[in-house]
């Protein structure tokens, strides 16, 4: 009974009361929800009032029992004011992507182990056919664009080999159409460059030769070359007697001898020192230019001196002379003294020489020698050994009499005479200039005249002035010079936000160690890069890094039309370079380059020229089994690996040293042996 009474007493408390209330209340909305919703026809509708400012269209949610496909705009067009937006049913869900596809680009399989057979990236056709390029584009590897909306789609087809008769073909000058055009030839103007015109550029592969091999390593390959990748026996049968070069089973070999010293570039290397200690090869003379150069021996041999020459001949009877320099590791270009400025600078050569180079020096009243005049640096030497110095007939000494009297007028001192060389230096100022007699020829040339424009700019029958405040002639002595910003920096029109001294030093820098990484990471110093050019050389910084860090090559700088004229400052580092228009082809033979480097080019110059262009000019420069390394905006990066695929190069993207999210990349490319 007292159990029961407590129960009771529970019961009639208000908490209990109040409890019992709140469940029937409960179960009674419950009830009349669910009623609510099994009788009506459309389901409840819930607008989201924190929709974003931008939307176009309201966002909305829908009740948990939504399975039917609805029409909303009827639901809701006597809800909003007929100046809202109508509301759009909000699109499903997008499918899953597919699964993602690996591509393999390093040394390990899907699997995670360890192979043999891999890809750096793209792919090679060894069946490419051959084909002469003839301006008909249909299958011979075009670049279509088609552009909608500022993009553009690019599609290109594989590139073909040309014809055999072009493995040797330089495009500005063997255009034999342009030079039977000429109105006269008579002062060289067919050793000049005559570029192909619009529609009859090189479209093709141009191949190799037959039995072609990799080229032997310098600096074995001063003495020796494989017969097979130059075979070419005319300058071997013409010069035989001379010491310049013979064939010796599957090899051209090469004794050192020249024309004029035909017991040896040492030995007559050692003579010109005797004669003039002042010329201190590797520290005073740093740079050199040997004109008619033959096989380049008077370079070659003065490498070891810790001299850089640039070896000159046009490609005349002897066509192949440069294609002997260059196969022989020696920096060598197709030029000729005819009627236009060569492409170098002013004051560019500490040294210029010309043994038996076949030049009237004194012709046209010394316009050509008034072209090495413009060329040599204030206070250079310029070395003469040919038959007038030495001998005595009398056609001989009027010759003599007649440039030590061009000479005198262009105020050079005559150092030394002795056997057959003569060697003369140029003034350090313009003082001699102005005290020469009133009306002497040539004249001076005009204050606005600017030596360094060279490009198709032709010859002037005039004494190019040396700058008043002694830029040119004040440059340090090598090794010095290579990191000494030179004076003539302040001259270079460019812009410059900071000191340029500290900018010089800062591209050094730069350079330096992305140099120094490429040889850790890629082992540089084991791919036996000889001849090495950098094709937008900016102030020559990468060239100066390959010296630091003692990689036995040479850099031809390479200094764009399109940019600012930094030559001057390249020569006075103690480097070479040309100026050149990456839109026309370049003066050298096919397959004479190992390593091609571009930095930031096809940005620029996309601009002007075309990229694939450009593209097929690297792979006629290129050796078989060369590389190019091309830095440059992720924008054109996948058009440059496409043109480089077509043409049968292996090409690799790669990150630069600033990571994966720079705006700039690197395409790492190898061109095949054979194809």
């Amino acid at each position: 009974m007292k159990g029961l009474n407590s129960s009771e007493t529970l019961i009639k408390t208000p908490l209990f009361v109040k409890i019992t209330g709140l469940v029937l209340i409960s179960f009674a909305f419950f009830y009349l929800g669910t009623k609510f919703s099994d009788s009506t026809t459309q389901p409840l509708i819930f607008f989201n009032s924190k929709q974003h400012q931008s939307s176009s269209s309201q966002s909305i949610a829908l009740s948990p029992n939504f399975n039917k496909t609805l029409d909303l705009n009827v639901f809701i067009s006597n809800q909003t004011s007929s100046d809202s937006p109508p509301i759009s049913q909000s699109a499903p869900p997008p499918p899953p992507p597919p699964p993602l596809v690996l591509e393999r680009l390093g040394i390990i399989d899907e699997n995670g182990t360890m192979s043999e057979n891999f890809e750096i990236g793209g792919e090679f056709d060894p069946n490419l056919v051959e084909n002469l390029g003839d301006g008909n584009d249909e299958g011979k590897g075009v670049v279509e664009k088609n552009d909608e909306k500022e993009k553009s789609r690019v599609k290109i087809e594989k590139f073909r080999l040309c014809d055999v008769s072009l493995r040797e073909y330089i495009p500005c000058l063997d255009n034999v159409e342009a030079i039977k055009k000429l109105n006269s030839t008579e002062k060289g103007e067919k050793f000049e460059r005559h570029c192909p015109g619009e529609g009859k550029v090189l479209n093709c592969l141009v191949p190799a030769p037959k039995d072609y091999k990799t080229p032997i390593p310098w600096p074995k390959s001063r003495d020796e070359v494989w017969f097979s990748n130059v075979p070419h026996t005319r300058l071997a049968e013409d010069k035989g007697g001379q010491n310049w070069i013979y064939q010796e089973k599957d090899k051209f070999k090469f004794p050192g001898g020249g024309t004029q010293f035909i017991h040896g570039a040492d030995q007559y290397l050692d003579q010109i020192s005797k004669m003039l200690p002042e010329i201190a090869f590797g520290q005073h003379t740093r740079v050199a230019l040997d004109v008619g150069c033959g096989v380049a021996s008077f370079g070659a041999f003065l490498f070891s001196r810790n001299v850089t020459t640039l070896s000159i001949a046009p490609k005349d009877v002897h066509e192949n002379q440069i294609q002997f320099a260059l196969e022989r590791g020696v920096p060598a270009m197709v030029a000729a003294f005819a009627t236009h400025r060569l492409l170098y600078p002013s004051q560019a050569f500490d040294l210029i020489h010309c043994s038996r180079c076949r030049i009237n020096w004194t012709r046209d009243d010394g316009i050509l020698l008034l072209e090495v005049n413009r060329m040599l640096r204030a206070g250079g030497y310029f070395a003469w050994a040919a038959q007038p110095v030495y001998k005595h007939e009398e056609n001989l000494q009027e010759q003599w009499k007649e440039m030590e009297d061009l000479t005198i007028r262009l105020c050079w001192q005559l150092v030394k005479k002795e056997g057959y060389i003569a060697i003369w230096q140029k003034p350090l100022n313009n003082s001699c200039y102005v005290n020469r007699d009133a009306g002497t020829q040539p004249p001076l040339c005009d204050g606005d005249d600017n030596p360094d424009d060279v490009w198709y700019v032709g010859l002037k029958a005039c004494i190019t002035r040396l700058p008043e405040n002694g830029y040119g002639a004040n440059v340090t002595t090598w090794p010095e010079r290579l990191h000494h910003p030179p004076d003539r920096l302040q001259s270079i029109e460019m812009d410059a936000y900071i000191s340029r001294k500290e900018l010089l030093k800062a591209e050094s820098k730069y350079w330096y160690d992305i140099i120094e990484s490429y040889v850790r990471a890629y082992h540089w110093k084991k791919l036996q890069l000889r001849n090495v050019m950098d094709m937008r050389a900016g102030l020559g910084g990468f060239a100066a890094a390959m010296i630091d860090l003692q990689l036995d090559s040479w850099v031809m700088n390479v200094v764009p039309v399109s940019g600012p004229n930094t030559l001057p400052v390249i020569y006075d580092r103690g480097l070479i370079g040309v100026m050149h228009d990456w839109c026309e082809p370049f003066d050298t033979y096919p397959r004479t380059y190992d390593l091609l480097h571009a930095n930031g080019l096809f940005t620029v110059e996309k601009k002007r020229c075309n990229v694939s262009t450009i593209m097929l000019e690297m792979d006629r420069m290129l050796r078989p089994g060369g590389r190019v390394y091309i830095r440059d905006s992720v924008t054109i990066m996948d058009e440059l690996k496409e043109i480089a695929t077509a043409m049968g190069w292996q090409a690799g993207i790669h990150d630069s040293s600033e990571g994966p999210h720079a705006s700039w990349k690197v395409l790492m490319c190898d061109k095949h042996m054979l194809r």
